[in-house]
């Protein structure tokens, strides 16, 4: 299991990583959002070892991460721009993985090789920057580590590619029970591979949770009544957001379905109508409520 405890990260005069706890169950696909500067890049690092915090640890299976070889080597970290060297290959790169990871599996990597459009052989500086990860996930891949952490992985890959990546990935957890942690903004993506998600803002956590657990525990309600509701009318519901447009009324709401159901039709609505919340929708709801104002944002 990898347990992030009490971690706070400061560069400077910025604090990048505040208090931050919380545990990533072993063998999921764990989301890890949040908006822009909210430290998800950082937090990779130091789940990695490249950086050390300045209070609390990182545990990886009960062992310290950082200057530790043997917690490092159960990761693999892509960061959001691979670095290679200008000489770089795909096979020099295989090389020098190979003699630092124990794990390292010859035969998944030229099977995987196999999968992608690339010569591998052909210097990685001058692909393209999706095929600048490509290159990278071939690799990770290939360590076959118990721990895969990526950052904004999706980011320039096509349609065809992506779902290869969400396969293979999803074939290393079920087979190996890897644990795979991916940072993104790209909630959609997100959406289709991942079980549990943290959210977390301005360096502290939002919220950590099973993502059917998110979803199914927020509601969306569009309801039309006969007269207008004054202020107030569904205090007794936890609200997270609403919006009034005359007789129609339109809020998020945390809790449980039935509750929620039963207070909007106890005021005997005209029209009303439940609606399932996509991942994104629980991000920006759950951004609101901690005070991002998503509509100052994009006016």
């Amino acid at each position: 299991m990898l347990e992030i405890k009490n971690v706070t990260k400061k560069f400077g005069d910025k604090v990048a990583l505040d208090n931050l706890s919380f545990k990533v169950p072993e063998g999921s696909v764990f989301g890890l959002i949040g908006s822009n500067g909210s430290g998800k890049s950082t937090l990779l690092r130091i789940i990695s070892g490249v950086f050390n915090c300045d209070e609390g640890c990182v545990e990886i299976d009960g062992e310290v991460a950082y200057e530790n070889p043997q917690a490092k080597e159960k990761c693999f970290f892509i960061s959001d721009f691979p670095y290679f060297y200008n000489s770089s290959t795909v096979n020099t790169m295989a090389d020098f993985y190979r003699s630092l990871y124990t794990t390292w599996d010859d035969n998944k990597f030229k099977k995987i090789c196999a999968m992608f459009p690339i010569n591998a052989d052909d210097k990685i500086i001058n692909m393209s920057k999706g095929m600048q990860r490509q290159a990278a996930l071939i690799i990770a891949l290939s360590v076959c580590p118990k721990y895969i952490l990526l950052d904004e992985i999706f980011d320039g890959l096509d349609p065809v590619v992506r779902q290869l990546i969400k396969k293979l990935l999803m074939e290393m957890v079920a087979e190996n029970k890897t644990t795979v942690i991916i940072a993104s903004h790209n909630l959609r993506e997100l959406e289709d591979v991942c079980d549990h998600i943290g959210l977390i803002h301005k360096g502290g956590v939002v919220m950590e949770k099973d993502l059917d657990e998110a979803k199914l525990g927020m509601h969306r309600v569009q309801a039309v009544f006969q007269d207008e509701l004054g202020e107030g009318v569904f205090n007794d519901l936890n609200i997270v957001n609403i919006k009034r447009q005359g007789k129609m009324i339109v809020f998020t709401a945390r809790g449980d379905k039935d509750t929620v159901e039963n207070a909007v039709k106890a005021k005997k609505p005209v029209y009303m109508e439940m609606l399932p919340l996509t991942l994104e929708e629980v991000f920006i709801s759950e951004m609101e409520a901690v005070g991002y104002d998503i509509n100052n944002i994009i006016k």
